[in-house]
């Protein structure tokens, strides 16, 4: 049966883009929604033929009351959603830190100037808590004494691209995600810069 889900953003849609490709053959629905009338992820989304959507964000709830996914992602969506939204689906998050460690915006930035030698990348339940739900699952990413700030946000980008497509097809199974799931993901050719 086909899954459907829903996936929102407020900017360039980077995270969007690899979970489209990753599902582009597999028995899954999208819709992309966004609160920005001009955001990239819209024409990202209108460029590969998926259905999408601006949706302003006083119409949310309207809109998840009439509208049932499987599963609404947020992929660089940049609001709070509050309770009675919330209420109407399972909502997930990606966010570029391993939570607890820097929550909110920035958070990139934040771990490199904090001097930490592990940050990475985190999936988690929506709450109305800003990034405070339930992890759902973690990948560390090392920053090197000699990593440029460049390098180690697209390290991070990496594992996002990687990690948030896996999570997603585990929940839409039901099936719990394991740090295998994820090595078979990047089919160990280096890809993610964790097989070598």
């Amino acid at each position: 049966m086909t899954k459907h889900i829903a996936v929102m953003g407020s900017g360039e849609g980077t995270n969007f883009q690899a979970i489209a490709e990753y599902f582009k053959d597999k028995d899954v629905k999208i819709t992309c929604l966004s609160d920005k009338l001009n955001a990239k992820i819209l024409e990202r989304a209108k460029n590969l033929g998926i259905e999408n959507h601006y949706l302003p964000f006083e119409e949310t709830a309207a809109y998840f009351g009439a509208n049932s996914f499987d599963l609404i992602v947020l992929a660089g969506y940049m609001r709070i959603l509050p309770d009675d939204v919330l209420e109407l689906g399972r909502f997930i998050n990606i966010h570029p830190s391993l939570l607890p460690a820097f929550k909110g915006k920035d958070a990139i930035q934040r771990a490199f100037l904090a001097g930490v030698k592990v940050s990475g990348v985190t999936v988690h339940w929506v709450t109305c808590e800003l990034d405070g739900g339930k992890i759902i699952a973690q990948y560390p990413v090392l920053i090197d004494n000699l990593m440029h700030f460049d390098e180690f946000e697209q390290e991070i980008h990496k594992v996002e691209h990687i990690l948030y497509p896996i999570v997603i097809d585990k929940l839409l199974k039901d099936e719990v995600f394991d740090f295998s799931d994820l090595v078979g993901g990047c089919g160990n050719c280096g890809d993610c810069g964790k097989c070598h």
